[in-house]
């Protein structure tokens, strides 16, 4: 049997807001609340991946890092760059307003509002 992520949990300050934020600057889509009190806000990320944000008290942020083609890359920087998002090269510098990633030809970093660290990167 393949081992596949099926899901994972991001902390949230706001699951919703959370979730939204993400969705709309990635080019996803927010699924329906699940969980047994609606606690967790679902992106579709493929096929067989969603990222559950749940609110926590006191959220400490996670890393997440995704590989994207280069018109995916480029969806996503317009609109992080429409909505004001700081954006940065650097995991230490995610709001220097560079694309130059130390580990790919193209990519960022961004954060939301519970620290989470986002990593868009693309080949060209």
């Amino acid at each position: 049997m393949t081992v596949t992520l099926n899901h994972t949990i991001v902390p949230a300050v706001d699951n919703v807001e959370a979730a939204d934020f993400f969705a709309a600057v990635m080019g996803l889509t927010r699924l329906p609340l699940a969980g047994r009190q609606g606690h967790f806000a679902p992106v579709r990320i493929n096929d067989a991946l969603t990222l559950d944000f749940m609110t926590v008290p006191d959220p400490v942020g996670h890393h997440l890092a995704f590989d994207v083609d280069p018109a995916t890359f480029d969806a996503i920087l317009a609109r992080i760059t429409e909505r004001g998002v700081p954006f940065g090269s650097r995991p230490d510098q995610p709001d220097n307003g560079r694309i130059d990633h130390p580990l790919c030809p193209r990519g960022l970093f961004f954060v939301d509002a519970a620290r989470n660290l986002y990593e868009v990167m693309s080949p060209a």
